[in-house]
């Protein structure tokens, strides 16, 4: 079975949605942008979310490839920033208080 760590460290995308989500990474506040990213109610924790997070930047990158009409730059670049900042937070040492 294959890590979220392993998932995340091969995860190849075009240099211009990495760095547009680098940009965005640092005003991403979990409580206020997760619940319109995963489209939920609920706040989970931030090893569900890095699941839930991969399963839906993979459909993005598919129907981008797949050059859709449906595809939205602009949702993937949020669902990267949300990747990069709960990935951030499954590194954090446990005593370090979640934002």
């Amino acid at each position: 079975m294959t890590s979220t760590s392993d998932i995340l460290t091969h995860l190849r995308r075009p240099r211009l949605l990495i760095t547009a989500a680098r940009f965005g990474l640092a005003e991403y506040d979990r409580t206020r942008d997760l619940h319109r990213i995963l489209r939920d109610g609920q706040t989970p924790d931030p090893a569900s979310a890095v699941a839930r997070l991969i399963d839906e930047e993979a459909g993005l990158e598919e129907t981008r490839r797949a050059g859709a009409a449906t595809y939205s730059v602009a949702r993937h670049i949020d669902v990267l920033i949300a990747l990069m900042g709960e990935a951030r937070l499954l590194t954090r040492p446990a005593a370090d208080p979640v934002r």
